[in-house]
């Protein structure tokens, strides 16, 4: 999702362990997918000036599951990063809903082709012709709620309050669509907030409940929730916001993970989260048409912030092309943490990156949002090797 910067200055922008192994000497030529690749820009984003304070990473080829981690999880006890601490896994929260909602589309309680007037009638009645699959897409013109004028100011002013999801559309419910449904892409945290209301709607269920039925309990999820306050569950990975000459200032719990709600909420671990893609990219929880509408709608588009390789965007799900080949999932931003996760289409392969500080496109150091992402795409290769 479009990334929160701290209360401090609140503008949206757009809400065991394997060893490290010895550094490539000077003039060696490392293969793309080596862990040696893999562990020396791991070892260049913990050196850089205005890193983060710690990153876990999990990497699975099959059963084979290796952890590398770097640097700190708590600044103030110097506890290390572990694969099953908490972080608020931001933006990846959409693949949950997309995992949802196509259930239920294989159950054949919704249809990718439902509206937003069929289905939750007055709510944007500026948009009651937008589709199920236009909002899971990102093709259907839906202002982003985050981007208001007054939701800014509300942020400002009480970012630890709760709004309910039906409260967050007021913000947009009279704005105009930004184009026309299905003519273009374009990112918005508004999309997903219908997509679990509209899973409410023909269900009659709370979407934790359904979040339950079709992803966390198929999957064996059990350290997955969606919470409604910033309390964070034990253990948990501190989020920091980091400035030059400054120490990193913990922001974990003070915005409210409720106002992403679907579109952001959740708080996972590593483990869960590649969990989670293995199972949803690999076909475990809907049917094989259901899977087959996601593959065959990819266009361009980034997921945000951007992920390894070249992005395209689909139903509730994103396709990364690197050079050492393709992966299917998601990428996240939320004060304190910048994520990404993602499988190969079998379910095989797969890699959950998680560091613990908001370093973006637009946000912190350029050179480590581009160290990230580079070390993203060697995570991806050494998954594939």
């Amino acid at each position: 999702m479009p990334s929160l910067a701290r209360p401090a200055s609140l503008t949206i922008l757009a809400l065991a362990a394997v060893a490290a192994l010895p550094v490539a000497t000077a003039g060696a030529v490392t293969p793309a997918g080596s862990a040696v690749a893999l562990d020396t820009k791991l070892d260049r984003i913990a050196a850089a000036p205005q890193g983060p304070p710690g990153l876990s990473v999990i990497v699975q080829r099959g059963e084979r599951l290796e952890y590398r981690r770097r640097g700190v999880a708590d600044v103030r006890t110097g506890t290390r990063p572990r694969a099953r601490q908490h972080v608020r896994i931001a933006s990846i929260a959409k693949a949950f809903s997309g995992a949802v909602a196509l259930a239920l589309v294989s159950e054949g309680k919704l249809s990718l082709d439902d509206t937003i007037g069929e289905r939750l009638p007055g709510l944007l009645p500026l948009a009651n012709d937008v589709t199920l699959r236009q909002a899971l897409g990102h093709t259907g013109g839906l202002p982003d709620y985050i981007r208001d004028e007054r939701f800014v100011e509300k942020l400002q002013s009480d970012p630890s309050a709760y709004l309910s999801p039906r409260q967050l559309l007021g913000y947009v419910r009279d704005t105009p669509l930004r184009f026309a449904p299905g003519s273009r892409y374009e990112y918005s945290d508004t999309d997903n907030i219908i997509v679990a209301l509209m899973a409410e709607a023909v269900t009659g269920a709370s979407y934790e409940q359904l979040l339950e039925r079709h992803a966390l309990s198929p999957l064996g999820l059990d350290a997955t929730t969606l919470p409604r306050t910033v309390r964070m569950p034990r253990p948990f990975m501190h989020g920091y916001e980091v400035a030059p000459g400054m120490p990193p200032e913990d922001v974990t719990r003070v915005i409210n993970p409720a106002l992403a709600w679907a579109s952001g909420g959740i708080v996972s671990t590593a483990v869960d989260t590649n969990r989670f893609f293995r199972g949803y990219v690999g076909g475990l929880l809907f049917d094989a048409a259901e899977r087959r509408a996601q593959r065959q709608a990819f266009r361009p588009g980034a997921s945000s912030p951007p992920g390894p390789g070249r992005n395209a965007a689909s139903l509730g799900l994103f396709r990364y092309r690197t050079r050492c080949g393709t992966v299917y999932g998601h990428t996240g931003s939320f004060p304190g943490y910048r994520l990404f996760a993602a499988s190969s289409a079998n379910g095989r392969r797969s890699v959950a990156f998680f560091v613990n500080a908001q370093i973006v496109p637009g946000q912190g150091s350029a050179k480590v949002s581009s160290l990230i992402r580079s070390a993203q795409v060697s995570a991806v290769c050494h998954a594939l090797r």
